[in-house]
This record gives structure tokens, C-alpha cells and sequence, in this order.
């Protein structure tokens, strides 16, 4: 369902300088070598394959490029190289409240973002309860979401993304939102849909989370895979590579 073929991507660190007249003028006596020094690859030459129904998680360390991947295989970033193949309907949940209105209450972000998600106003109107129900937010329907602390916006955005079984779902620590029975409610609803046949691709720091939930392991480091395979041999020998 997911076909990652020789991806890479990079990031121009300077490029915001580069529209000032001041670092237009510095450019002209700063040599080319050192300009090259601010491009940045996140990712490089990538390929897996992840095909229906398995969970596949992705490790590594921060900058790893892990999230980079996701946005990619999500849409939300065209790769510098390399081609990505996707076979079904994603439903990304990588920056959960990205596409809220602090200004709005959370009644009014709940048929916000799930227009942006795609869904229409009679869909909403007949899951609205449902999301409502499991935010855990009723009272506090009629709040500004700028009031909002950033486990009750995660909440809010995590019952709305996941008010249906997409086919592909691209998750980014999403089970570390909110308190500790939330938590427990997340990975419930995300072992519901893996059950269900949803193909998964998730980040996590927690090891633990990782083994729980997926079956194959993509270990990142630098932008560029160190090895792929089994969840449990794959967790422990990149566990042991973070003791050394």
C-alpha cells in the first residue's frame, strides 16, 4: 500500500536569509563552500514497502528524520528525490491540532478540521456526539481552543481524526497525548483499527509502544536506514546501540 522508492529530501537551513538584502550582500563575499554547509538532507535514498494491514513502526534518534518521512509519505512534503507510491486513503495524524482556530470554540473546530479532514457537515452532525463523547470535552464545548492546555487540544483532535477506519494511518507519538487514561484509550482506539485491517505507520520514542503494536521495524538514523525488520530484534539492538 505504501511504496517508498529511493526518497530523499533536503532543507536549505539558510533560505529564509537569502530574501534580506543584508545576507544578499554577505553572500557576495561568502564562499560557495560554505553556503553548500546549510543545505541539509533529512532524508536519504529511502526504500521500504509496507503493505496491507501491517504496523509498521519507525526509531531512531531526534533528527532522525522520522516525522520527515511521515510528511512525506502523508503528502504534506514533496520529496527532493525519489518517488512515493500510496495505495489508499491516508488519514495522517502528525501535528494533532495544526489545523484548529484558537479564536473558535471547540464546537466550532470539531466541523473546522473535520471539513479539512474531508468530512462533510451531515457526517459531523451524526458523529458529533461520538467525538464529543470520547475528547472527554463536553464541558468545555463553548471554550476557545487558545484556552485550551495542549492535552485537551490533543484530545479534541485525536477524537475527530479518528471518528473513522481510514486505510492507511500515519501516526506521530500520538499515544503519548493527553493523561494516562486517555493514553489508554488511544491505544485501544488505534489496536480497533489495526484489527480492523487499517495499515499503520508510526513513530515513537517508546519502545515499548513499538513492540506492542507493530509487527516490522524501519531503524532511521542521519536520514538513512540502518536496518529493517522484525519489531522485537530490531527495538532491542537499537536499545542497546543508545546504552553504548
Amino acid at each position: 500500500m505504501i511504496n517508498i522508492k529511493n526518497v530523499s529530501m533536503k532543507f536549505n537551513l539558510g533560505m529564509e536569509k537569502e530574501f534580506s538584502i543584508k545576507q544578499a550582500f554577505i553572500n557576495l563575499f561568502t564562499k560557495k563552500d560554505k553556503r553548500k554547509k546549510e543545505e541539509f538532507w533529512a532524508l536519504k535514498d529511502i526504500n521500504f514497502y509496507v503493505g496491507k494491514g501491517e504496523v509498521v513502526g519507525l526509531i531512531g534518534s531526534n533528527g532522525a528524520g522520522k516525522s520527515t518521512l511521515l510528511k512525506v509519505v502523508s503528502g504534506v512534503m514533496k520529496p527532493t528525490n525519489g518517488k512515493v507510491v500510496v495505495n489508499g486513503v491516508i488519514s495522517p495524524m502528525i501535528e494533532l491540532g495544526a489545523g484548529f482556530d484558537g479564536n473558535l470554540t471547540a464546537r466550532e473546530n470539531i466541523y473546522l478540521n473535520g471539513a479539512i479532514l474531508g468530512y462533510s457537515k451531515k457526517f459531523l452532525n451524526e458523529k458529533f456526539d461520538e467525538i464529543v463523547e470520547f475528547s472527554e470535552l463536553r464541558d468545555f464545548l463553548d471554550v476557545p481552543v487558545k484556552n485550551f492546555s495542549s492535552g485537551m487540544t490533543a484530545k479534541l483532535a485525536f477524537s475527530i481524526a479518528t471518528i473513522v477506519d481510514p486505510e492507511i494511518l500515519i501516526v506521530d507519538e500520538i499515544l503519548s497525548v493527553g493523561d494516562l487514561k486517555f493514553q489508554e484509550k488511544s491505544k485501544n482506539k488505534m489496536m480497533e483499527m489495526i484489527n480492523k485491517g487499517t495499515t499503520v505507520l508510526y513513530v515513537s520514542h517508546s519502545i515499548k509502544s513499538i513492540k506492542d503494536l507493530c509487527t516490522k521495524v524501519i531503524w532511521l538514523e542521519h536520514g538513512k536506514i540502518v536496518k529493517i525488520g522484525d519489531a522485537d530484534k530490531i527495538c532491542d539492538e537499537y536499545y542497546e546501540s543508545q546504552l553504548g
